[in-house]
């Protein structure tokens, strides 16, 4: 009686076949990592760039109070809270109102790494405080600043609010990093990259 031959892999060649499909995402992994580390980067300076600069234009032209709160109580870490400040009723302010909240990647951080360079951006701190509000307050360390309708950042109690936040990627080199600043009295807001100058480490305007 004639046999027939049955269809299918071999043993040896189901193998291969995983091999060879282990090696090739290996090799997609090592290729792809460097750009996704660097579309996160991106994307989480872009996101906080255009939350300050997106709640400032929101301040003038609803002639409101507009804050933003970096790291807020009860929310995960890398959030961005957008709160509105209702007029005042018979001198007493409502609550806060929540807005919105914007989030960076999650293997991003407002954060700071040795190695920043001493000179702050806008000369807001020295680069130490991953979120470093109310300079010229004698206080630092605010974690918010708060939209007039005129445009200008301030604190809560009325005070203009200069400072920065920093992002970064915890354990990576420093140079995945970027700054935003915030100028109180104009409420100026701008980016910064780190490069080098002569090997050394210094913020440049973007």
């Amino acid at each position: 009686m004639a046999r027939t031959k049955q269809g299918g892999f071999s043993l040896l060649e189901l193998l291969i076949a995983i091999s060879i499909s282990m090696v090739l995402s290996g090799v997609t992994y090592v290729v792809m990592s460097p750009i996704l580390e660097r579309a996160h980067l991106e994307s989480a300076y872009s996101t906080t760039l255009m939350t300050l600069r997106a709640t400032r234009n929101l301040a003038i032209s609803q002639s409101h109070e507009y804050y933003v709160v970096f790291n807020p109580p009860g929310f995960a870490a890398g959030t961005m809270l957008v709160q509105y400040q209702p007029p005042s009723v018979a001198g007493i302010l409502p609550p806060l109102q929540q807005v919105n909240t914007y989030s960076i990647p999650a293997d991003m951080t407002f954060g700071v790494q040795p190695g920043f360079p001493p000179a702050a951006p806008d000369s807001f701190g020295a680069g130490v405080v991953p979120i470093d509000f109310g300079q010229g307050l004698g206080a630092g360390n605010l974690n918010y600043v708060v939209f007039m309708p005129d445009g200008s950042s301030r604190d809560a109690i009325g005070n203009y609010n200069s400072g920065i936040v920093y992002v970064t990627r915890p354990a990576n080199s420093i140079y995945d990093s970027r700054a935003i600043t915030v100028w109180g009295a104009t409420g100026r807001i701008r980016g910064w990259r780190l490069g080098q100058n002569a090997g050394v480490p210094r913020w440049e305007q973007e």
